[in-house]
């Protein structure tokens, strides 16, 4: 018998457990599942939470309430990745060998890669967001905000949800509104980009919404160090934003088994076919979400898209066939703005975000980069499609992991810039 091994029970790796299970015989392929951490986290909760929007309970499940029967469940730490023997090395010790891997570990916060951030301001004046432990620190230092310089800040790209710290500050324009706070409060976006997002007509969209709600922005800010003692960031070419209150996204990177295995690149990222999801160096080593490196956005719908294609090739590479090269780099994504409103995109490697209707051509319901009150309630009713659709590899009608053109009102700079990005 043979045997796939998938490294990792985050979002992707738990959709393609529920994927593969229904489609693979297990008298031909034995399938495990390994994952050290017991808690399963929707982390697209964690902006809210520090808002008191959503509390822990909407946001954390056991890991083992999504994983299917009929797959063994190793909870353990992966040490090694030998791809050359096709082995992975325990830390406990042991071994399993694989015919096929699935790399799914994901990516994490580093905070420690910038000078001074993990010194004496951190979870004092210094937080972050992007982890659990983050946003419930961050929750309680604001509810004794009175005032002052609220800075929110990007370390470097890629990071994973790339438009989250554009959605903190607009949600942080609104809360700060609703407590007699906004005209107290300096409240400030610092980017390494050029503008507000990577895409264009998306950036001019949300670069106007950047202006009307009085956020100040600061473009082109590579940070240096953290400087703790008076309280600002400095850049390498020593601009400096002073802060009373940092809300920053640390460098991501993949997780540390991919350094200790060599498979990655500087940043721990797998490099990866970006249409077939193979990895580069090893053909029976498959990299999805955000373990790739792929220009891709690293969010939940992008490794959605993503499982659908891997599964078939996948399937293609149990039967030895040929890989279909058929992910599109497709992206599905809502923007909070504030006062229960947001905006969607939907994108891929050849097309950016533009306006138009989603999923249905001229019917939506959802309309694209346009602030709605109906995209707001989609976002919040995804954190019920996560738990209960998405996890569990369930269709979802309508959505494909192809990007439709239809619906959509394309300029040619959308497909120029797209098509360079």
């Amino acid at each position: 018998m043979k045997r796939l091994l998938i490294l990792g029970a985050g979002t992707a790796g738990t959709m393609m457990a529920n994927h593969l299970r229904k489609r693979v015989n297990p008298a031909d392929w034995r399938m495990t599942l390994i994952d050290q951490y017991p808690k399963h986290y929707y982390q697209p909760g964690f902006l809210f939470m520090p808002f008191g929007l959503y509390s822990e309970a909407d946001v954390v499940r056991p890991k083992r309430d999504f994983i299917p029967r009929g797959l063994d469940y190793v909870e353990g730490k992966v040490e090694r990745i030998d791809a050359e023997k096709n082995r992975v090395r325990l830390a406990s010790g042991g071994s399993l060998d694989y015919d096929l891997l699935i790399v799914a570990t994901g990516a994490k916060t580093a905070p420690d890669q910038t000078e001074g951030m993990t010194e004496g301001d951190w979870r004092k004046r210094v937080f972050d967001f992007y982890t659990f432990e983050g946003a419930t620190a961050l929750r309680r230092a604001l509810r004794d905000w009175q005032g002052g310089r609220l800075v929110v800040h990007i370390s470097e790209m890629p990071i994973k949800c790339p438009v989250a710290p554009l959605e903190f500050s607009f949600l942080a324009d609104w809360w700060l509104a609703q407590r007699g706070l906004r005209e107290k409060t300096e409240l400030t976006y610092v980017t390494p980009l050029s503008s507000a997002f990577t895409k264009p007509i998306c950036s001019e969209v949300l670069g106007h919404l950047l202006r009307q709600k009085r956020i100040q922005v600061v473009t082109d800010f590579n940070i240096a160090r953290v400087d703790n003692e008076r309280h600002r960031i400095v850049s390498w070419d020593e601009k400096e934003v002073p802060y009373d209150l940092l809300v920053t996204v640390p460098t991501n990177m993949g997780d540390a088994v991919i350094e200790r295995s060599g498979l990655g690149d500087e940043l721990n990222f797998i490099p990866t076919d970006r249409h077939t999801l193979q990895s580069k160096e090893h053909p029976n080593v498959f990299a999805i979400g955000d373990a790739t490196d792929l220009p891709a956005s690293k969010a939940g719908s992008v490794a959605h898209f993503e499982a659908e294609v891997l599964t078939k090739n996948l399937l293609h590479a149990m039967r030895e066939e040929p890989l279909e090269k058929d992910f599109d780099g497709h992206a599905n994504c809502f923007i909070e703005t504030g006062y229960g409103k947001a905006v969607l995109i939907d994108f891929n490697y050849e097309v950016q975000p533009v306006q138009g209707t989603f999923p249905l051509p001229g019917l939506g319901p959802f309309s694209l980069l346009k602030e709605s009150r109906l995209n707001h309630w989609g976002k919040l009713a995804f954190r019920w499609i996560y738990w209960n659709v998405l996890l569990k590899a369930a269709p979802m009608p309508g959505i494909g992991h192809r990007m439709s053109r239809a619906g959509k009102q394309l300029p040619a700079e959308a497909l120029q810039a797209g098509a360079a990005a």
